[in-house]
């Protein structure tokens, strides 16, 4: 199973100190280089950004088509981590793609990828009684 990943659920997971859920879920996670630069050579260090360089369940791998990338950019006005996620989710035939961002989702939809993001990793995690409970606390 193919499993990309954008920063987001990354970051995300790594702050609630549930990054290991995508491991239990997925086995490995492939994210693409810009994404491992957003998390690894950023300061100050954010949520992710250790775990990404140690753990040797998440892959960095390059992407080769850059024509892709740059279209995505410029036409979607992704972000260098999305574009180069959709992209190498493309290349590589993706089972899944994990990725939060609205308009990231909107052009994976459109190019036929298939995708998830935090809410549908932690429901599955539920589902497989990795968590116990998934739930929502009001704001004030």
């Amino acid at each position: 199973m193919i499993i990309i990943s954008d920063t987001s659920a990354i970051t995300n997971l790594a702050a609630i100190q549930h990054l290991d859920l995508l491991s239990q879920l997925y086995n490995r996670v492939t994210i693409p280089e810009a994404v491992y630069l957003e998390l690894a050579k950023i300061e100050p260090p954010v949520p992710g950004t250790l775990e990404v360089q140690t753990v040797p369940w998440i892959k960095v791998r390059q992407v080769l088509n850059r024509e892709v990338v740059e279209r995505l950019r410029v036409e979607a006005k992704l972000d260098p981590g999305e574009s180069e996620a959709i992209a190498l989710a493309l290349e590589l035939n993706a089972d899944l793609l994990l990725i939060d961002e609205r308009r990231g989702r909107a052009e994976a939809n459109r190019l036929g990828v298939r995708i998830t993001g935090l809410l549908g990793i932690l429901v599955e995690a539920k589902q497989r009684k990795l968590i116990v409970a998934v739930k929502i606390q009001k704001l004030r």
